[in-house]
């Protein structure tokens, strides 16, 4: 008897702690708190989206009559404040505009915005309020003078912005000798290459327009 408890002893001494440490649920409880922790994470982020897309319902992005975005980025003396018009849709490229100021400050335009740089050969109206959109400033020129073409050329290509938010364009809609720089909702118009003004006006780039964007 003693040597048969003895083999029970040996025999179901080691199984049992063996079970015993294999069963403990050790790592379940944290398990659990991190399944808990991804849930709250995942609705939090979901609200989020959600809200800015409701956010975004509610401004019209800039394609709806409802609201085509403020100017309270605007500093008194930098620029004049102009009217918005009443909608920013997206229009087929070839459809034309009529807009309240020249060069233009808001309104509907082109689905496609143009690319940053510099066009002696002019861009449409309708393609660079896009960019106005979105931010951008558009500095359009009557220049006759080669001189001062490559003074404005000069100036552009020393504000660091320009290369990010800036659209240069001949414009002759305008009267000859004069620059115009534009964003949206605000409009600066003065005789020759006036490098202080330009560069104080670029101090706007992406704090005005229903969308912020690089061009």
């Amino acid at each position: 008897m003693p040597e048969s408890k003895r083999r029970r002893g040996r025999g179901q001494g080691t199984p049992r702690g063996a079970r015993s440490s294999g069963a403990r649920p050790i790592y379940r409880p944290r398990k659990r708190k991190t399944n808990k922790i991804y849930l709250v994470a995942s609705a939090v982020i979901a609200i989020l989206v959600i809200g800015s897309f409701a956010v975004g319902g509610l401004g019209g992005g800039g394609h709806s009559g409802a609201n085509t975005g403020d100017r309270q980025g605007y500093v008194e003396g930098v620029g004049a404040l102009q009217d918005i018009m009443p909608t920013a849709n997206h229009l087929s490229v070839g459809e034309t505009v009529k807009y309240n100021t020249t060069p233009p400050t808001s309104g509907d335009h082109w689905t496609i915005p143009a690319s940053c740089g510099f066009y002696p050969g002019g861009m449409p109206d309708e393609q660079i309020v896009h960019n106005l959109e979105h931010g951008n400033i558009i500095v359009s020129y009557n220049l006759t003078d080669a001189d001062e073409i490559d003074r404005l050329s000069e100036v552009i290509d020393g504000i660091g912005l320009s290369n990010l938010w800036g659209i240069t364009r001949f414009y002759d809609q305008i009267p000859e000798g004069q620059v115009a720089l534009a964003t949206w909702g605000v409009l600066d118009t003065m005789e020759g290459v006036d490098r202080d003004r330009i560069e104080a006006f670029f101090d706007y780039s992406g704090n005005l327009g229903p969308e912020v964007g690089p061009c």
